[in-house]
């Protein structure tokens, strides 16, 4: 087993290869250090700082922000409105992490590997699954779970280490009744959208998951976990 770990985008980046990735860890780098550049709103001179300043429109930017912008906008259209990029001002936070994530594995594609970004990862195994611990947000020191990934994502949503980061775009209200989300499925970007989006759904947050057809573990405030299956197909989203 190889690791490697640099800091990137604010947060610790690391890779589990089962072989040395020494060749492509650098191009894996190179891709979170460019989204970055682009799309940070702590640097002053990235396309999306100055978007939101309006010094530029989104046709001056790289292909990548109107991707995604539109994934914004469909994430607010399916959460009802609590999720949001654009309330109260441009912040893609909430959408570039899992995205980027997952961009930037496509370099290690003939690699089985667990790449990881602040808690969030996308993994793959030819053989034995990845098994993935679920943080206890009550308790970061300890496990509430752990979950089998071949070839997979899974993102956890919560307040455990970042505070109440994530609000109702609605209401302007952080959650109060749910401690954190995690959601496994195919897509990083996906999972991370959605963990997040249901984490601000606050009381909502198993039955919304559910209802889009999502797997997952919610872990309620008074520190109860509840495990999410898909609703039956007739109440599932497409997207």
């Amino acid at each position: 087993m190889k690791r490697y770990v640099e800091h990137v985008m604010g947060m610790p980046v690391s890779l589990a290869s089962r072989r040395p990735a020494d060749a492509v860890w650098g191009a894996v780098m190179d891709e979170l250090r460019w989204v970055d550049e682009v799309f940070s709103t702590y640097k002053s001179q990235s396309f999306v700082s100055r978007l939101a300043r309006g010094e530029i429109a989104v046709a001056e930017c790289p292909g990548e922000v109107a991707e995604v912008l539109e994934l914004g906008v469909v994430a607010e259209q399916v959460s009802d409105g609590a999720f949001s990029i654009r309330r109260p001002g441009l912040d893609p936070s909430g959408v570039v992490k899992g995205w980027a994530v997952e961009r930037a594995a496509r370099h290690l594609a003939g690699f089985e590997f667990c790449l990881s970004a602040g808690g969030d990862m996308v993994c793959h195994s030819d053989d034995e699954p990845w098994r993935i611990g679920i943080e206890n947000p009550h308790d970061p020191s300890r496990l509430v779970a752990t979950v089998p990934v071949r070839s997979g994502a899974v993102a956890t949503s919560g307040s455990a280490h970042r505070g109440a980061h994530v609000i109702d775009a609605r209401t302007g209200r952080a959650p109060s009744g749910v401690a954190s989300v995690t959601v496994v499925g195919p897509s990083l970007t996906w999972a991370d959208i959605d963990a997040t989006a249901a984490l601000a759904l606050d009381q909502r947050a198993a039955q919304w998951l559910r209802d889009r057809g999502r797997v997952g573990l919610v872990v309620w405030a008074d520190g109860s976990a509840e495990v999410v299956e898909p609703a039956p197909r007739s109440l599932v989203s497409s997207v």
